[in-house]
């Protein structure tokens, strides 16, 4: 029931925020677009708090200059225990998000995004997830800011949050955006 709400938050909040871009007018191009991302990815969470470098792969549809979808993969890295006790945890998401584009010029925007993603560990996070799979379903969201410097190529910088049950695993990178 926990996980239900959150991802409706999170949907609800992207379809507001997409409501509220629509009297703006941008550059945005429609139709296809994809991606790549590298950046720095972060836990601290109970026995876990470290960081690591992360990378991403993306694509999606702009149906218009105020909203698309996306579909991505994020390896969200290693991350290592606390004094170094235990072993190091592997991180990675495949996720579905809305998002919702606000022009501040012809060649600058915000966007934010929401939406669920598939989570999965090389194995369950001790003291902090309530079952012992390594895997699950949560909701996942973010900000971002994007500079368009043709009319098919961006870049996005991006602050990304991941939940993992009880666990929160935060995503900063930058990405080149290519639209087709």
């Amino acid at each position: 029931m926990k996980n239900n709400n959150k991802l409706s938050r999170a949907l609800l909040s992207a379809v507001l925020l997409g409501g509220i871009a629509f009297g703006a007018q941008a550059a945005e191009p429609k139709g296809f677009y994809a991606g790549v991302g590298a950046g720095q990815s972060s836990v601290d969470e109970q026995r876990y708090d470290d960081e690591d470098t992360a990378f991403s792969v993306f694509g999606g549809y702009q149906f218009n200059h105020w909203f698309g979808l996306e579909a991505g993969y994020s390896d969200l890295g290693k991350l290592e225990p606390r004094g170094n006790l235990g072993r190091p945890l592997e991180a990675s998401s495949v996720s579905l998000t809305a998002v919702a584009t606000v022009p501040f010029t012809d060649k600058f925007s915000g966007y934010a995004k929401a939406g669920v993603q598939r989570w999965d560990l090389d194995r369950a996070l001790p003291e902090v997830t309530r079952t012992r799979d390594d895997s699950g379903t949560d909701a996942t969201y973010g900000l971002g800011l994007q500079y368009r410097f043709t009319d098919k190529v961006a870049l996005r910088g991006e602050y990304s949050r991941f939940e993992i049950e009880d666990a929160d695993v935060d995503l900063a990178q930058l990405q080149v955006r290519y639209d087709f």
